[in-house]
């Protein structure tokens, strides 16, 4: 079979619906979701039109950092249920026929992880070296100038090894090991474990941290006024650094190739890694044949969107990453929710549900695989959380300048005349946003217009096009605030063109084609003049090959 005639993976152009556990539904009356929650809220989620779940953590963990600080890899933390209750999830969803893509941290682990108390119990130990430690300089202070993300030095010291031990995020979370074979082996079992359950891909957690610079060299200063787009840098030390030595390393590299390797054991598993601050010159590094399927940044996290800056990044990843298929990402359990980030910019306030649909459409009409955060289906907005509400350490630590974030990831609004907006009969572990109730899923459901359906129309609508699954997708010059391109498959080949603005917009196609509708969005033809209302769109079929300028 030659590579033409093989089936496409089920990840490629696939919409990955990520669902944050904790805020889901609460079945038991904690106030925490749980995973019979999700279990329960599967025919809801496949309704969608999704093709993939992808679970935050839901590990056994102190929860200092909600999950990401794992203390065991291989059971279910009580607060979500029981380890059956995972099993049963992942049963169930494939009986939907959705893919089951879990949340690995291969990092770090919590400092209450059975590994991290047997190091740091002695120098010689079978498991010293499984973690980062060095000896402190002369005069005390820690082995090198590293920051770690959420404010201060990346080490800490730990009295009873009397040694300091690397941590990229918070103290509580040391970092493995990796150039100690006996680590890699481990965490390769422990990957095992849920391949055997059948779960089908891998989200892995802040893989540009898998190894550091064995040498542990300073961190060159970043140059005054240089701006990090990365989220909550503008108050965190972190960000005055350029992280040539902790992040981005050679060294991770040769990890990963045996890492793919390993997973290729089990057929038609995704491999997908978050890089957050890093861009596609690095993507195209860790996407290199032989290591990880597709990778997804934090480029559509910032404050910018607009048709100029999307086209630069399109062009940008299309260049740098040439067939392979990036992960499309505009929001996650780290970053202020897309309407809130994006509504109050000038050129895009008013209409708060129409950019919200216009948001869906332009990102399932990209190439590669989307990741839909939940709660983005419904176009919620950012929950303002008081500070006695607060319980992320990062805003509590930098508020008010910047409130962490427990603002996206408050709890789900499901029934809006319910009490805590039906995701738990007790209050919940976050407050609902005080304007969810009215943007419940109930409400939606019954409202043809609702961005909930218009999601999940266009989802239909888009499956039955062949092109804006797996096509290749080129750039059309359109003035702002006009953003268009075409995606061709085969002999098929689609227009599709955005109006990015809260005004009208008028555009005259260069291409011949044929208007599509059934999306459900607002556009309308004349001859070669397309008009769009605010946030509107439009879609016509063109012949193939009409635009030669490939940007895949």
């Amino acid at each position: 079979m030659n590579a033409a005639e093989r089936p496409r993976p089920w990840w490629q152009g696939a919409v990955i619906y990520q669902i944050y556990p904790a805020s889901f539904l609460d079945t038991n009356g904690d106030g925490w979701g749980d995973l019979p929650g999700i279990t329960d809220r599967l025919d809801y989620i496949a309704g969608l039109g999704v093709d993939a779940i992808w679970l935050s953590p839901f590990f056994l963990s102190p929860m200092t950092d909600f999950g990401y600080d794992v203390a065991d890899f291989r059971s279910v933390d009580p607060r979500f249920g029981i380890d059956a209750d995972a099993d049963h999830l992942i049963q169930q969803a494939h009986a939907r026929g959705l893919k089951v893509m879990i949340d690995l941290v291969l990092c770090h682990t919590s400092d209450q992880h059975a590994w991290f108390q047997e190091s740091r119990a002695s120098t010689d130990n079978p498991k010293a070296d499984w973690y980062i430690w060095r000896d402190a300089r002369s005069d005390g202070t820690p082995p090198n100038n590293w920051q770690s993300v959420f404010g201060g030095p990346s080490w800490e010291w730990d009295a009873r090894r009397g040694q300091y031990y690397l941590h990229h995020f918070f103290k509580s979370q040391p970092a493995l090991n990796w150039h100690h074979p006996e680590v890699e082996a481990a965490v390769h079992a422990e990957t095992a474990f849920w391949l055997d359950k059948g779960i089908d891909g891998l989200r892995l957690d802040a893989i540009a941290r898998l190894a550091a610079d064995p040498e542990l060299r300073d961190n060159p200063p970043r140059p005054p006024g240089e701006h990090d787009h990365w989220v909550g840098a503008m108050v965190s030390p972190y960000h005055l650094q350029h992280h040539e030595f902790d992040r981005n390393r050679p060294e991770i590299f040769p990890l990963l190739d045996r890492l793919r390797s390993f997973i290729d054991r089990y057929p038609d598993r995704f491999l997908l890694g978050e890089l957050a601050d890093s861009h596609a010159v690095a993507a195209d590094q860790y996407m290199a044949p032989g290591r990880l399927h597709s990778c997804y940044t934090f480029q559509f996290t910032w404050p910018n969107f607009d048709a100029e800056s999307i086209r630069s990044i399109i062009a940008h990843n299309g260049e740098k990453l040439g067939d392979r298929y990036l992960t499309y990402s505009f929001g996650n359990h780290d970053c202020m929710r897309a309407i809130s980030r994006w509504g109050d910019l000038p050129h895009l306030s008013g209409d708060r549900a129409a950019l919200a649909k216009l948001v869906l459409a332009l990102f399932f009409s990209l190439r590669g695989s989307v990741c839909l955060y939940q709660g983005d289906e419904l176009g919620l907005t950012e929950t303002d959380v008081p500070f006695e509400r607060l319980l992320d350490p990062f805003g509590i630590a930098f508020w008010p300048d910047y409130k962490g974030r427990d603002g996206c990831r408050t709890p789900m609004p499901w029934i809006a005349d319910a009490r805590h907006g039906g995701f738990s009969r007790v209050e919940p572990w976050l407050p609902l946003g005080a304007d969810h109730a009215g943007m419940a899923v109930d409400l939606q459901d019954r409202d043809p217009g609702s961005t909930l359906n218009a999601c999940r129309r266009f989802l239909k609508w888009r499956k039955a096009r062949q092109p804006l699954i797996d096509g290749d997708l080129s750039l059309v010059d359109a003035p702002a605030p006009v953003l268009a391109f075409t995606r061709s498959s085969g002999e098929q080949s689609v227009l599709c063109i955005f109006n990015l603005s809260n005004r009208d917009a008028a555009w005259q196609s260069p291409i011949a084609g044929d208007p599509i509708g059934g999306h459900g969005m607002a556009g309308r033809w004349q001859g070669a003049d397309v008009h769009l209302p605010p946030f509107g769109a439009a879609f016509a079929a063109v012949p193939a090959g009409s635009h030669s300028r490939r940007t895949p």
